[in-house]
């Protein structure tokens, strides 16, 4: 008999999602173990590494109960990497128990699951994403690091659909990363780059999980 899927999990708790187009709504988040980058900004380096293996079925009795105090339409799969681990099976459940299911991913492994949203925000220092993200991203964030250049906003942002924005988030809202960010949102409009936006963390402003 085959096992039962597991996945690496770090943690999964209630909140809002702080970032990005759907900032502000209830959100449970299933926050899974292990990258492939060593972003130095990263400001989740716990979840690197290790993650304790969960059965697919205990993360979704897991979510089941925080749904019952804390009804959120959305389930946000995040991490370390979530697609370095084979999610299908956690996805299709999540849909399957009505769950809307959100991934952030750092676009590098092919967005195979069939996920409702698709957060791609491409990595230092090759800002590399797989094609298929082209299609299937409904937002692209960058963090707006002290390397981060014009030139490199302007590539991704010319490689997507303009439908889909590109958010530029300042770093650990940092005030020198926010006035970098408002600084390229100036010279990429003046540029003819369209659909640029700036997004903080609301999370950390509110003092947020």
């Amino acid at each position: 008999m085959r096992p039962p899927p597991t996945l690496k999990t770090i943690e999964i708790f209630p909140s809002i999602q702080g970032e990005g187009l759907r900032q502000g709504e209830p959100t449970i988040f299933v926050r899974l173990g292990g990258c492939n980058l060593r972003c130095p900004f990263c400001d989740t380096k716990h979840a690197r590494r290790g993650g304790e293996d969960i059965e697919v079925d205990d993360i979704i009795d897991v979510v089941g109960l925080f749904r019952d105090e804390f009804p959120a339409r959305w389930v946000c799969l995040t991490g370390g990497e979530p697609l370095a681990q084979d999610i299908g099976p956690l996805v299709r459940r999540l849909k399957a128990a009505g769950s809307m299911v959100q991934v952030e991913t750092n676009g590098t492994f092919p967005p195979r699951p069939p996920a409702d949203w698709y957060t791609v925000s491409p990595k230092p220092p090759a800002y590399r994403f797989h094609p298929l993200f082209v299609k299937k991203a409904r937002e692209i964030k960058l963090v707006v690091s002290r390397d981060l250049t014009l030139e490199v906003v302007k590539s991704v942002r010319a490689a997507f659909p303009r439908a889909a924005p590109l958010l530029l988030q300042p770093q650990s809202n940092a005030g020198w990363s926010a006035r970098k960010a408002m600084e390229l949102l100036r010279r990429a409009a003046r540029a003819g780059s369209d659909n640029v936006r700036l997004s903080i963390q609301l999370h950390k402003v509110l003092d947020l999980p």
